[in-house]
């Protein structure tokens, strides 16, 4: 296209960004407006993509950051005749494709949801990492970002692990707009400010005093591409509402309908429908063929005295020599989650996060989009710092592993800062997640293998001590599924347990044995979805309750469990062991003491149980 087309494109970009928000009634059409140069320029002479083949591997990625600015995204769609013009019409209606951000369950040009500012680039990141050190294709990604959300944290770790993998196949577009939602931004159009901090992180900066210039922007574009080693950012001055007077570089106006819309379409030029013809990749050769070989988990002998974190560890490693679609990622913190056996196996398939959990996931979700199968790996208390990113993924129907270690008070002296003590309740809340939590080694083993099957966001809690092995090597673990480890026909009280609370429970169930008071106990290792089935039987057939957890009381076991009688049937008596106080520094046995949630503890409690029982 030559220059004054493209300038023309740009327009139709603006115009049709007002119409989808006046049709609507809601949106950001001036947020769009000012980023309408940025797209044109992207689409009629950079960006290689094959529309009807969205999964051609040889696509250029495409990230809107600044979600809201949707308008303009399937504005651009609309040119490259993706979309139609009547479509653009259901822009934020019913049953739309066209969402106020945009998501890939409704489009599949879109990979990844957006809307949460800070976000995008470090999606990007991991995409770009997948196409540098796995796939080897020469697309490139591109990230479109606000000025606003460069005072997110999360686009600065995203910053600095991109120019740390020099990852010269990532572009990022920073629409300088000056406005945010309130107001002004941080640094307004002070481009060399935001320059200044790219480059400590290692990037080529580009900065181009009028983003509007169709020139400027299209050698910024050439320049980026022509960059080696480095990866690169193109800082554009641009105004919000570009093009409209009533709107242009005017506060107040963010997320509002443009004002009379037909005069500003006139001011415009008018309503047009310009084709852009955007390239077509190359036909590119998949170098990462995921092979599918024979998986040997390891073994454990009955007995044996194995942290779930090692097991997680060993498992983790095996899967990778079985499918080589299987990628691990740390946060810095490998020796302990016990990643690091993964490294040393496949080294090309381990990336290195370092303490940026936010970044950890962004990555995670962008090797997944690529089409890997990655495992994320942290303490678990500190993956609450990536929920968002996390609550994204799932929005935007990611498929990842996420592994928390050091769960709970068991994990003795460190304290309180490094107890995952609300991981359950996080994870449990998050549409279509899968929760696990295993007792022993051979369990965990299995459920590696079992989470790397199922879709959506997987978390798997693990423990730092050493606990005894108690399931044999040809056990099966479904997820949806429990194991009852103790019964009888003379059950009084069914205990429920996971993790370290399971071997608890086992000696509580021993001690009462003795007394003549025989319990149930259930190892219900898949807290979600939680097997209600089990649940139900022993409900009837004891009439009570207990659950025990290492967790808080709000949103773990103890509600999965609550999960089992929500269909409108009374539910039994439930009494809950949980961590309810603040702990301190303590060896693990006294943590679990402390806490309530012992052996001893636990017999305690069924012993009221069933006094309170006998009494009635």
């Amino acid at each position: 296209m030559h220059t004054e087309q493209v300038a023309e494109l740009a327009q139709q970009l603006r115009v049709d960004s007002i119409r989808m928000a006046a049709a609507a009634g809601s949106g950001h059409p001036t947020s769009s407006m000012s980023a309408a140069d940025l797209m044109a320029v992207l689409f009629a002479r950079h960006l290689r993509y094959d529309f009807e083949r969205p999964e051609h591997p040889g696509n250029d990625r495409f990230v809107l950051s600044k979600g809201h600015a949707s308008p303009l995204l399937y504005a651009a769609y609309k040119a490259a005749g993706a979309l139609t013009d009547d479509e653009l019409r259901t822009f934020r209606t019913l049953g739309s494709r066209l969402e106020g951000h945009p998501t890939p369950r409704r489009l599949p040009w879109v990979e990844v949801a957006t809307g949460s500012l800070g976000q995008g680039l470090p999606v990007g990141v991991g995409m770009a990492l997948a196409g540098k050190r796995l796939e080897r294709i020469g697309y490139r990604v591109w990230v479109l970002c606000g000025d606003s959300e460069l005072a997110e944290g999360s686009l600065w770790e995203a910053a600095e692990h991109a120019g740390h993998e020099n990852l010269d196949n990532l572009t990022a577009l920073v629409d300088v707009n000056r406005l945010g939602q309130r107001g002004p931004t941080r640094h307004g159009h002070d481009l060399d400010a935001y320059a200044r901090r790219f480059a400590a992180f290692g990037w080529h900066t580009i900065e181009v005093a009028d983003g509007h210039d169709i020139d400027e922007l299209d050698r910024a574009y050439q320049e980026a591409r022509s960059t080696a080693g480095q990866p690169t950012v193109i800082l554009a001055r641009t105004l919000k509402g570009k093009g409209v007077a009533a709107a242009e570089d005017r506060e107040g106006l963010h997320g509002k309908p443009v004002k009379n819309p037909e005069a500003a379409i006139e001011e415009l030029g008018g309503v047009r429908d310009l084709h852009v013809q955007v390239q077509v990749p190359p036909a590119a050769r998949v170098l990462h063929a995921v092979r599918s070989g024979h998986l040997e988990l390891p073994r454990y002998e009955v007995g044996d005295s194995v942290a779930t974190r090692t097991a997680f560890g060993q498992a983790l490693t095996a899967l990778g020599t079985a499918r080589g679609d299987v990628v691990a990622l740390d946060g810095e913190v490998g020796d302990s989650t016990r990643a690091e056996m993964f490294a040393k196996e496949h080294p090309e398939r381990y990336f290195e996060c370092y303490i940026a959990e936010q970044q950890l996931v962004a990555a995670a979700t962008g090797l997944s989009v690529r089409g890997f199968n990655p495992f994320a790996t942290s303490f678990a208390a500190f993956l609450t710092r990536a929920h968002d990113f996390i609550r994204m993924a799932s929005i935007g129907g990611v498929s990842m592993n996420l592994v928390g270690s050091h769960a709970g008070v068991a994990i003795g002296q460190d304290g309180p800062s490094q107890m995952g003590l609300e991981d359950l309740a996080l994870f449990r809340a998050v549409h279509g997640s899968t929760v696990l939590y295993p007792c022993d080694a051979q369990q965990t083993a299995h459920l590696v293998a079992e989470m790397a099957q199922q879709t959506g966001i997987r978390y798997l809690r693990t423990s730092r001590g050493d606990t005894p092995v108690i399931y044999g090597p040809d056990e099966t673990f479904p997820v949806g599924g429990s194991k009852v480890l103790r019964s009888s026909d003379e059950d009084a009280v069914t205990v429920v347990a996971a993790g370290v609370t399971v071997h608890e429970a086992l000696a509580a169930a021993d001690e009462l044995a003795t007394a003549g008071i025989r319990v149930r106990v259930i190892d219900l290792y898949s807290v979600k979805p939680v097997d209600r089935r089990t649940l139900r039987e022993a409900a009837e057939r004891t009439g009570c309750l207990l659950t025990v957890e290492d967790h808080r009381e709000e949103g773990g076991l103890g509600d999965a469990v609550l999960d089992a009688f929500t269909d409108g049937s009374p539910p039994p008596r439930l009494v809950r062991l949980a961590v309810r106080t603040m702990p301190g520094s303590a060896t693990p046995a006294e943590q679990l003491h402390a806490a309530g949630i012992d052996a001893e503890s636990i017999a305690a409690g069924v012993r009221l149980l069933v006094e309170h029982a006998v009494v009635q």
